[in-house]
């Protein structure tokens, strides 16, 4: 599931991840977009770490918690990647709660479907997306997104081929 979410993030939501001047915005405190700029970073790294968790947990081995095996490199490696996933997770909500404020928060538990949120326009809009992905794949303005999808997809591959190869 996680290649499917990792292409949603660099494509559909892609406005959510790190942009060319997000670095540059941090230097405005506690103006809107210093907000923004550190949610769309903690995002970027949410996903980078979720790719060097997928990794590592995909080299551990099962037996090593049950036997107490806590000292290997790839298991330290998999508790890193979460822990940093986890405060990147809190920074999200809590920036979302900033930028957004009550109403996103309310949002979150209304369950009123939207016309434009009905199963019938999936289809349209699966097209209408797909389409969007055809024409500006590699041609977007933010050189540093793709060269974060190429790494992200590299390492979602290579969770699944480093373990037969190192016979894992």
């Amino acid at each position: 599931m996680f290649p499917a979410i990792a292409l949603y993030s660099f494509h559909a939501g892609n406005k959510r991840l790190l942009q060319g001047d997000s670095f540059q915005n941090l230097s405005q405190v506690g103006r809107p977009i210093w907000w923004v700029s550190l949610q769309r970073i903690a995002n970027t790294l949410m996903l980078l770490a979720s790719v060097f968790a997928l990794i590592s947990g995909r080299m551990m081995k099962e037996e090593w918690l049950p036997t107490g095996e806590l000292n290997h490199v790839w298991y330290y490696l998999h508790l890193s990647a979460w822990v940093v996933m986890v405060v990147c997770l809190a920074i999200h909500l809590l920036m979302s709660s900033k930028v957004g404020g009550v109403p996103l928060l309310v949002s979150m538990f209304v369950f009123k479907v939207r016309p434009e949120d009905k199963p019938s326009r999936w289809w349209d809009d699966l097209r209408a997306w797909w389409g969007n992905l055809s024409a500006n794949f590699g041609v977007g303005n933010n050189l540093l997104l793709r060269v974060l999808e190429i790494i992200v997809l590299v390492g979602i591959l290579m969770a699944f081929v480093l373990p037969l190869v190192a016979g894992g």
